[in-house]
C-alpha cells in the first residue's frame, strides 16, 4: 500500500472527515483490520485564512508547498490537499514536489463528466464560487458550473465559516442550502464544493445528483494507494 500525504487543518473538521473516509474505504476494499497509510501535516487555519484575506497568496503558497515538501521527505507517495479553496495555489504545491498531486477538482469533474452531466451547480466558499481557478478546471472537462446569486453565495459561505468549520450542523442551514439549490435553474447536479458541506447535505436533500468532493477525492486517493 502506498502512503498518502495529507495537507490538512483547513478546517480540522474536514480533515477529520478525510481521515475517517480514507480508513473506511481501505477497510472496505481490503477487509479485516486494514487501514490507510497516512502522513498528515495540519496547519493553523487562522494563519492561512488571514493571509488569504490579506491577498497574500504567495505566503499561503509558500506555507502549503513547504508542507508538501516535508510530507514527501517523510515518505509520502502522493499529496492530498484537504480543502477546495486552497487549491487556488495547487500549482505551487505541484511545482515544489516530485510526487503526484491529486487535484480535487479533477476527481470531481471526472465523476460529473462520467455521469453524463454537462451543467451543475456549485456550493462552496464565496472565494471558490467567485474566482475562476475552480470552475475553469471543470470547463476543461466540458462541464459548465453554475453558482448561486450574490446573496445566496454570502449565506452559503457564512454557514461554512461560522458553523461547519466549528463542527456545528444546523437543520436551519440545511434547509437554506436546499432552497439555494432550488434557485439554481437548469442544473443537472450539484457539486458539494467545500470539504465541510457534505457534512450538512447529501443525496437525500436535493432532487438532483450530488457530487461530494471530499468523498470523491478520498476515493481517488485510495485508488492510488492500492493500485
Amino acid at each position: 500500500m502506498r502512503t498518502l500525504g495529507l495537507i490538512g487543518g483547513m478546517s480540522w473538521v474536514s480533515t477529520a472527515h478525510y481521515y475517517r473516509l480514507l480508513n473506511e474505504l481501505v477497510a472496505q476494499r481490503l477487509g479485516g483490520l486494514h487501514s490507510a497509510r497516512v502522513l498528515l501535516e495540519s496547519v493553523d487555519f487562522a494563519e492561512i485564512e488571514a493571509r488569504k484575506l490579506d491577498g497574500d497568496w504567495d505566503a499561503v503558497a509558500h506555507r502549503l508547498a513547504g508542507a508538501g515538501r516535508r510530507l514527501e521527505a517523510a515518505g509520502a507517495d502522493a499529496l492530498v490537499l484537504c480543502t477546495n479553496t486552497m487549491h487556488y495555489v495547487a500549482a505551487a504545491i505541484e511545482d515544489a514536489v516530485d510526487i503526484p498531486f491529486l487535484h480535487i477538482a479533477d476527481t470531481t469533474a471526472q465523476a460529473v463528466a462520467g455521469a453524463g452531466l454537462s451543467r451543475v451547480g456549485l456550493l462552496a466558499t464565496a472565494f471558490t464560487m467567485e474566482q475562476t481557478f475552480y470552475v475553469s478546471r471543470f470547463a476543461s472537462y466540458g462541464v459548465e458550473v453554475v453558482t448561486p446569486d450574490a446573496d445566496d453565495r454570502r449565506e452559503v459561505s457564512r454557514i461554512i465559516y461560522d458553523e461547519l468549520c466549528h463542527n456545528v450542523v444546523r437543520d436551519e442551514s440545511r434547509a437554506l442550502y436546499r432552497d439555494v439549490v432550488g434557485r439554481m435553474e437548469g442544473v443537472q447536479g450539484v457539486i458539494l464544493g467545500c470539504t465541510e458541506v457534505e457534512l450538512l447535505i447529501g443525496a437525500d436533500d436535493v432532487p438532483v445528483p450530488v457530487f461530494p468532493t471530499t468523498l470523491l477525492h478520498a476515493q481517488a486517493a485510495v485508488d492510488f494507494a492500492l493500485a
